[in-house]
């Protein structure tokens, strides 16, 4: 999964530059059905903004992306390789390919209590990746000096403020040197004054040239960073295009009715 020696580094984009293209994902729980035909294309460089109400499916979307929830129906390909068809029983190693093309981002940052901040940030190159511990460690300190948090390596989760966990997060996706970053509401948790740090993060790792995708209720950051907004409601896209057009001049009802409802609440 590496693509260059420098950590900090996005994966560099390629001729023809699609990352991802999935078709038709379904999704039931039980009863529910949560993904009721999902199509969405990612080109490298690319940051997709998912919004839309709760139990809308996008948390759904970014896992089964990732791998971690395996689609009823529907196809996904990667890098331009063969499609994965969920309508079949999927391999092992398809659902491990996606994994290792991905990394996610957590509303509750997800951190080994346990560890310090370095070791949570090397525990997947080093026991997963299999990356010689020196230069996990050297990478690992990089990217914390690039949030700044690089004299917090020895701190504990707990001694953190939600915020730096948060980026602690972030590092530890990046750490693992994926071509895609996927973010789960990642300032949900947060208090509100602790929101912006974890933006501009995120915000910058955007203009490097991360290829992302994101589900948030930070609109005023979708319209400033997404390249692509899909509007999602029921489990189907409603709508998609550029955050200019969704925002200001969206072409739906259902669009309309719910960012009034988030932007002007009290109209």
């Amino acid at each position: 999964m590496s693509h260059t020696d420098d950590p900090l580094a996005p994966p560099p984009v390629t001729d023809g530059g699609e990352l991802l293209a999935a078709q038709g994902i379904r999704k039931s729980f039980g009863d529910t059905e949560v993904l009721r035909g999902i199509d969405l294309e990612l080109t490298r460089g690319e940051v997709l903004v998912l919004i839309g109400p709760s139990g809308s499916g996008k948390t759904t979307v970014l896992r089964a992306l990732n791998g971690l929830e395996t689609p009823d129906a529907g196809t996904i390909r990667v890098d331009g390789g063969p499609s994965i068809d969920f309508s079949a029983p999927v391999k092992k190693a398809d659902r491990s390919a996606l994994r290792d093309r991905s990394a996610m981002v957590f509303q509750q940052h997800n951190l080994f209590p346990h560890k310090t901040v370095l070791e949570n940030v090397i525990e997947g190159p080093v026991q997963v990746q299999r990356v010689p511990k020196g230069q996990a460690v050297a990478e690992a300190l990089a990217l914390l000096e690039r949030v700044g948090l690089a004299e917090k390596r020895d701190a504990y989760p707990h001694e953190l403020s939600g915020g730096q966990q948060q980026r602690v997060g972030i590092v530890r996706a990046l750490a693992l040197k994926p071509d895609l970053l996927l973010f789960d509401e990642p300032t949900s948790a947060l208090d509100p004054e602790l929101v912006g740090e974890v933006l501009t993060v995120i915000k910058e790792l955007a203009e490097e040239g991360w290829t992302m995708v994101l589900v948030t209720h930070e609109l005023a950051f979708a319209r400033q960073a997404a390249d692509v907004v899909l509007f999602l409601d029921h489990g189907v896209v409603v709508e998609r295009g550029h955050p200019a057009q969704i925002f200001t001049t969206p072409r739906e009802e259902r669009t309309k009715k719910f960012l009034d409802r988030i932007l002007r609440p009290f109209d």
